[in-house]
């Protein structure tokens, strides 16, 4: 277990697992949804995060997302990401099992903690499915506290 060294606890669960915006994805994050720009939000979330958040909770770790050292951000970008990991998983157990690393630009951590999880745990609440642009293979959600994958939402025929 050569990673040992860089495990911490926090709240009883092992931070492990861990998601670089820059070296998962992309230097140059884009818009939120994929018909309107290549490397968005909405790609973020169906390429990288969303199985990385399921493989943290199922080991019962704590993801930590880094989005220091890009090229910066257009808050839709990071909305649609994170607002679909509250969707698919809901508020309290994303605020228990994620870290969010933004030390270069500190306010895009802000907005995701306090602007972004809120509103779409209120979206969750009030079933408002999230859009998609594009088709994507099966992704993991939370129901009922079992994890279920499966095309959960189609984009809208043109």
């Amino acid at each position: 277990m050569g990673n040992d060294s860089h495990l911490f606890f926090v709240n009883n669960i092992t931070t492990m697992k861990r998601v670089s915006i820059l070296d998962d994805f992309s230097e140059f994050p884009n818009l939120r949804h994929c018909n309107i720009s290549d490397n968005s939000g909405e790609e973020f979330y169906h390429r990288v995060l969303n199985q990385a958040f399921k493989e943290a909770y199922e080991a019962n770790k704590k993801l930590s997302v880094n989005l220091d050292n890009t090229a910066g951000y257009a808050s839709s970008f990071l909305d649609e990401a994170f607002g679909n990991l509250v969707y698919d998983f809901s508020l309290d157990i994303i605020e228990s099992r994620i870290e969010i690393i933004s030390d270069q630009e500190p306010h895009w951590k802000e907005m995701i903690l306090n602007q972004t999880f809120p509103q779409w745990e209120a979206r969750r609440k009030n079933k408002q499915r999230p859009i998609v642009t594009k088709a994507h293979p099966a992704w993991f959600r939370l129901i009922d506290n079992e994890l279920k994958h499966e095309i959960w939402e189609q984009p809208a025929a043109n």
